[in-house]
């Protein structure tokens, strides 16, 4: 069976070029080096160097070798990190998907405050919208996801723990000088003439403000469709469209534009979502631990 650490050594050999820079880095003598690297070949039972003067080089089989196994390191201390994190220590990797109105707003405050107080704690932020999240949790391409339970095409299936964490409602976005830029619920059938901002097709906003309009009896003509909401209120507040968006993605600090609510009120719900079945490494637990609203009473 092949030693891992021999392995390690013929990786480095690989990328350093010579025993001597080998033996620096791993703090040992060349001629240590040298043999343990003759174990492996025995270990082997294959050439894995060959002399050219006073060097040695790999040959095919070793750089074949060399190369698989870095990959064959990485995936082990992958694991390793993971074991560790079924401990006490949260620790290694967590990969966690949100959508971008959250991201600032829950996500990031979350791993501000994990990165504190585990220094051996590792999230990896990606954005991902509902209609891509959950694939994503669902391949393992994310530990943990913050979604939306009301993304009807896409249901959240058994296979799937959720954790609820907050209701966000869905509003009207218009101009600052927009005529109908009063405080009273808006009635989406009196803006059916407008232009309209939309998300990409497909996505869980597109096709709920789809649905409203729908519901309001007309088709919206629109004008532009941005995956970035920033885009998206950079043209209402330059009174080019109308939009509908989540509460949590409305920069109201940043951007001179008004929101209303609809006469007939729409939330989502906000949710953390992993897969079912094994239970959870105790470091995607302080993630989901750190994103749960707090308590009634708590500070």
């Amino acid at each position: 069976m092949m030693n891992p650490w021999r392995l390690r050594l013929l990786t480095q050999l690989d990328t350093l070029g010579t025993v001597r820079a080998v033996a620096q880095a791993a703090n040992l003598s060349p001629s240590s080096v040298s043999q343990q690297l003759a174990v492996l070949e025995t270990e082997t039972g294959t050439q894995l160097l060959e002399r050219t003067g006073r060097r040695v080089r790999l040959t095919s089989a070793g750089l074949i070798l060399a190369r698989r196994a870095r990959a064959i390191l990485d995936h082990m201390d992958t694991v390793e990190a993971e074991l560790r994190g079924f401990g006490e220590e949260p620790s290694g990797l967590v990969r966690l998907g949100a959508f971008q109105s959250v991201v600032h707003t829950m996500a990031v405050p979350a791993v501000t405050r994990l990165s504190r107080e585990y220094p051996h704690l590792d999230v990896q932020l990606l954005e991902l919208e509902p209609h891509e999240s959950v694939p994503a949790l669902r391949v393992g391409d994310a530990d943990l996801v913050i979604t939306t339970t009301d993304f009807a095409e896409l249901p959240l299936g058994p296979d799937l723990d959720l954790l609820p964490l907050a209701t966000d409602p869905i509003l009207l976005v218009l101009p600052p000088e927009h005529p109908a830029a009063g405080r009273e619920p808006a009635d989406l059938t009196a803006f059916a003439d407008e232009p309209w901002a939309f998300d990409i097709p497909q996505s869980y906003m597109a096709n709920l403000a789809l649905r409203l309009c729908r519901q309001a009896r007309f088709e919206p003509r629109v004008v532009a469709r941005f995956s970035n909401y920033m885009l998206t209120l950079e043209l209402v507040e330059a009174g080019h469209a109308v939009a509908l968006l989540p509460g949590l993605a409305v920069d109201a600090g940043r951007f001179r534009v008004v929101t209303r609510e609809l006469t007939s009120p729409v939330t989502r719900t906000i949710t953390a979502a992993i897969r079912r079945g094994v239970p959870p490494r105790a470091a995607v637990r302080v993630v989901l631990d750190a994103l749960r609203p707090p308590a009634a009473g708590d500070a």
